[in-house]
């Protein structure tokens, strides 16, 4: 029985459901897979067919997974993300070239972290090119899911978000209220004194959001009247260094080296309670490959010489 389905699935059933559920509608996933609705429709009613199950609840508002669908969910991904890897060393292979290795990290990693990994994993694999994309979490752990990338390093998502994905933690990282160093409230320690001041806030789907709003609810504190968000690393430089001495909320490694180098200080203010685990994620049921497992040890390697200075 489990073998006569093994061999009725075919990719284009995959691929609809998995790009359905990515997308949250028919209608997008068609245009990513250049098929019509009625055959994406007609395919996903094949698969559901074959599985014995319903996998998805369609309506107006799009499309809900049911328990059977969230568990198929994740080897359905797993699967292309396999595939998807096998065909770029292919074609690597068949060029004379070394697949690269692409690697999402959050914008606190990037900027910290990961120059100092990258350098490592270069002396122990000098010939893999390694491409680096950094962005919100939300968007990189859904190109994680679909073999776009083939390691992610970051802060661990909510229980939800990490179905079908490993977690190795790292270190554990600060959100800190990052400022000028010469700033005229660089000695405040409480968060009443940065109201006529402008905030640069992390937006809604950043990973370090949840834990700000519970930190700032905590401490009795409303909307503050002059916020920006944004995750720009470039952006919230500028503001915080130039004219509009900004007060950052970011996570600790995005202002490291702007700390280290005396441009920016954090206020004295307690954010313990803002602390959270940065890590590998990596598809679960995935064997690392030699050249994943290399870019596994610089990362252990940078961290614990991290933790040495």
């Amino acid at each position: 029985m489990e073998f006569n389905r093994l061999r009725q699935i075919k990719m284009r059933h995959l691929s609809a459901f998995v790009e359905t559920v990515r997308f949250g509608s028919l209608k997008a996933a068609s245009e990513r897979i250049l098929l019509t609705q009625p055959a994406i429709s007609k395919t996903l009613k094949d698969l559901e067919c074959i599985l014995g199950v319903s996998l998805m609840r369609r309506d107006r508002g799009g499309i809900e997974l049911t328990r059977e669908g969230a568990v198929f969910r994740q080897f359905a991904e797993q699967s292309l993300a396999a595939l998807s890897h096998g065909l770029a060393s292919l074609d690597a292979l068949s060029s004379g070239a070394t697949a690269p290795l692409r690697i999402g990290a959050l914008p606190s990693v990037a900027a910290d972290l990961l120059p100092d990994v990258v350098q490592r994993f270069a002396e122990l694999s000098p010939a893999t090119p390694v491409t680096v994309e950094d962005g919100r979490i939300g968007g990189l752990v859904e190109r994680l899911r679909s073999g776009d990338l083939d390691l992610l390093v970051g802060r661990m998502g909510r229980p939800e978000t990490m179905s079908g994905l490993s977690f190795t933690q790292l270190y554990s990282e600060q959100v800190v209220f990052a400022i000028a160093a010469d700033h005229p409230l660089a000695r405040a320690t409480s968060l009443e004194a940065l109201n006529d001041c402008r905030i640069l806030y992390p937006p809604k789907g950043a990973a370090i959001r949840p834990l700000v709003d519970r930190f700032v609810l905590a401490q009795g504190v409303g909307d503050w009247p002059n916020t920006i968000e944004t995750v720009s690393g470039a952006f919230g430089r500028a503001m915080t260094l130039g004219p509009a001495q900004a007060i950052w909320i970011i996570s600790q490694g995005v202002v490291a080296r702007d700390i280290a180098a005396g441009r920016m200080t954090t206020l004295p203010i307690d954010t313990n309670a803002m602390a959270g685990p940065v890590g590998i994620l990596a598809r679960a049921e995935e064997d690392p490959t030699p050249t994943i497992r290399l870019f596994r040890q610089a990362l252990l390697e940078a961290t614990d010489g991290a933790a040495a200075r």
